[in-house]
C-alpha cells in the first residue's frame, strides 16, 4: 500500500491506474452504447411502438442508475475492489445476450443484467479515480469519463456493421470487450489496492456537507439527462424518419458520442482552472441552440451541431461527479453513485413520456421538449453557490 496515503498528495494522476480505470469504464459504456444503436434493429425485429423502444431505455437507465447509490454506499462502508471486474463482465454478457434474445420480454430483462453491470462498476471506478488524481480531482475525473464516452460512442460505432453484416446473432461479439477488459482488471487490482487509504484515515473533498446544493444539482442533472436520453434515444430513430437508413442514423449519433469525449477533455482542465459552475453553465446556454440547428436545419451542419451537443453535454459528467463529491465529503461512492446513477435514472424515466409524445404526435414534437430541458438546468445551476467553484478540488486525509 502507498504510505500516508501518496494518492492525495502526489501533483499529477498515476497514469498506470487512470488508463485501467478508464479501460474499464471504456468497456462497461461499451455495451451501454451499444443499446441506442440496437434500437432501430430491435425496433423492426420485434415491430415495436417508440414507447416500448424506450422502455428498454428506461430498463437500462433504471439498472444501471438507479441503484448505483446502493453500490456507493456498500463501497464507502467496506471496499469492493472485485465490483470492476465482475461489473464489466456482467454488462458485456447482458447487452449481448439481449441483441439475439429471441422474445422482446427477454431483451428487457437481459438489458436489466447488463445494467446492474454498469450500475455495480461506476462508483467503485470513480472512488478509485478520485484516490488516483491527486490534486488534479476535475482533470482526473474527466479521464476516467473520457473512457465511458469513448467507450460508449464506440458501441454505437461497431454495432451497426456488425448487425448488418451477420444479423442479430453477430451482437454476441459485444462479449468481447467486457470479458476481456474483466480479466486485465483481475490483474490490475493489486495495484489498485495501493490507492486506498490506510485503515482509520477516510477521504474528503473539502469542506461540509451542503444537502441543498447536492439537491439541486441532482436536479440539474436530472434535466440534462431529459435532453441526452431524448437524444441518445431518438436520433437514430429520428434520421430513419427523415428517409436516412439505420447505418447513417447510428453514425451520426456515434459521432455526437466521440465529439462528447474530446469535450471531457477539454472541461476538466477548463473547470480546474475557471471553476466548475461556470463550465457547468457553458454547456448548457450551448446545448439549447444546437439542438434546435439539428432540428431546423439537419443535413451536414445539423450533424455538426448534434456533434457540439455531445461535446457540450457529455464533457460535464465528470464536472458534476467532482461537484457531488464535494457537497458531499466523507462518502466520495455515494456521491457518485448519486450524480451519476439516481438522477440519469430520472432521465431514463422521461425517455418513456418522450416516446409516449413521439407515438401521439410525433418524433420532432418529443426531441423539441429535450432541447427545451438545458434552459432549466441552467436555471437551477444559477442557484449553486459561486463560492463552490473556488473550493479545492484535492481529496482530503482524515483521521478517524
Amino acid at each position: 500500500m502507498l504510505s500516508g496515503y501518496a494518492a492525495t498528495v502526489r501533483d499529477q494522476i498515476d497514469r498506470r491506474a487512470m488508463a485501467l480505470l478508464s479501460t474499464g469504464h471504456a468497456a462497461v459504456d461499451f455495451s451501454g452504447g451499444a443499446l441506442p444503436a440496437l434500437l432501430p434493429f430491435l425496433k423492426t425485429e420485434f415491430g415495436l411502438s417508440y414507447t416500448l423502444v424506450a422502455v428498454l431505455v428506461l430498463a437500462s437507465a433504471l439498472s444501471s442508475s438507479i441503484v448505483q447509490p446502493l453500490f456507493g454506499l456498500w463501497s464507502d462502508a467496506r471496499g469492493a475492489v472485485w465490483l470492476l471486474p465482475a461489473g464489466v463482465a456482467i454488462a458485456g454478457v447482458g447487452m449481448a445476450a439481449a441483441a439475439d434474445a429471441p422474445a422482446y420480454w427477454l431483451v428487457v430483462v437481459l438489458v436489466i443484467v447488463s445494467g446492474l453491470g454498469t450500475a455495480a462498476y461506476h462508483p467503485e471506478g470513480s472512488k478509485f479515480a478520485a484516490y488516483t488524481s491527486g490534486r488534479k480531482r476535475a482533470s482526473g475525473m474527466s479521464l476516467f469519463a473520457v473512457g465511458g464516452n469513448v467507450g460508449y460512442g464506440l458501441g454505437a460505432l461497431v454495432v451497426t456493421p456488425i448487425i448488418v453484416a451477420l444479423g442479430m446473432q453477430g451482437g454476441w461479439f459485444l462479449v468481447v470487450p467486457g470479458v476481456t477488459v474483466a480479466v486485465l482488471l483481475l490483474a490490475g487490482t493489486r495495484y489498485l489496492l495501493g490507492f486506498v487509504p490506510e485503515a482509520g484515515t477516510r477521504v474528503t473533498s473539502g469542506g461540509r456537507r451542503d444537502l441543498r446544493s447536492l439537491g439541486i444539482l441532482l436536479a440539474v442533472i436530472t434535466f440534462r439527462s431529459l435532453a441526452w436520453f431524448g437524444l441518445i434515444t431518438f436520433v437514430p430513430l429520428y434520421e430513419v424518419s427523415q428517409g436516412h437508413s439505420k447505418s447513417y442514423g447510428n453514425y451520426v449519433f456515434a459521432g455526437m458520442l466521440l465529439v462528447g469525449a474530446a469535450g471531457t477533455l477539454l472541461a476538466g482542465p477548463l473547470a480546474d482552472r475557471i471553476g466548475l459552475r461556470t463550465v457547468l453553465m457553458g454547456s448548457f446556454v450551448m446545448s439549447t441552440p444546437l439542438i434546435l440547428v439539428f432540428l431546423l436545419v439537419g443535413g451536414i451542419p445539423g450533424a455538426i451541431a448534434l456533434a457540439g451537443v455531445g461535446a457540450a453535454v457529455v464533457g460535464t459528467f465528470g464536472v458534476t461527479m467532482v461537484m457531488a463529491q464535494q457537497y458531499l465529503p466523507g462518502n466520495i461512492g455515494l456521491a457518485s453513485g448519486l450524480s451519476i446513477g439516481f438522477a440519469i435514472g430520472l432521465g431514463g424515466v422521461a425517455a418513456v413520456f418522450l416516446g409516449a409524445v413521439a407515438d401521439s404526435i410525433d418524433l420532432r414534437t418529443s426531441l423539441f421538449i429535450s432541447a427545451a430541458a438545458p434552459m432549466v438546468a441552467l436555471a437551477l445551476t444559477m442557484l449553486l453557490p459561486a463560492t463552490g467553484e473556488r473550493r479545492r478540488l484535492e481529496p482530503e486525509v482524515a483521521v478517524l
